[in-house]
């Protein structure tokens, strides 16, 4: 029996990772993070490119894959702002049989949004955080979701955006 893949997605500074690492302490589900991944690959000295991007998508992917191969449910941190990025995780359930949850962090505050991202202090090592004029290109290029899917505003309190999401993840 497989798991669920969860795959959180939002642009950077929304909240998602708050969310994605509650639901993972309140169930135990593994999060896999793409920022981290990504940072690890840079430490070894890998030039940061858009390929040293999608290595940690595929990494993430590879070791998602194994969790659920496994029976696990997985949680998937990361942006999630493109259809090829997405097509990762299609293709993780379709090998396992998994299905997938889409969970849709947005702040419908931009002050707020800024605010936040302007004042994040994450500490992965050798990642730095993305200014705003990054974020807001990054807005530029979102791509709709065009799957059912559960749109958390962060703006709501976090626990109330974790017990939301766990209502869509386990009815």
């Amino acid at each position: 029996m497989f798991g669920v893949l969860i795959v959180m997605s939002g642009l950077p500074g929304t909240g998602k990772s708050a969310i994605a690492d509650e639901l993972g302490r309140r169930r135990t589900w593994p999060v896999l993070s793409v920022d981290p991944v990504e940072a690890a690959i840079w430490r070894c000295g890998i030039t940061a490119s858009f390929e040293t991007g999608v290595a940690a998508y595929e990494v993430a992917a590879t070791l998602a894959e194994h969790q659920l191969r496994i029976g696990l449910s997985v949680i998937a941190d990361a942006v999630n702002a493109l259809e090829v990025a997405r097509d990762m995780w299609r293709r993780v359930c379709e090998r396992t049989d998994a299905a997938m949850r889409v969970i849709e962090v947005v702040c419908s505050d931009v002050d707020e949004h800024r605010r936040r991202l302007e004042g994040r202090i994450r500490g992965i090592d050798g990642f730095p955080e993305p200014t705003w004029g990054q974020v807001s290109a990054r807005r530029e290029e979102w791509q709709p979701w065009t799957v059912d899917h559960l749109t958390l505003d962060s703006i709501d309190p976090l626990d109330r955006n974790v017990e939301r999401a766990l209502r869509y993840l386990v009815p």
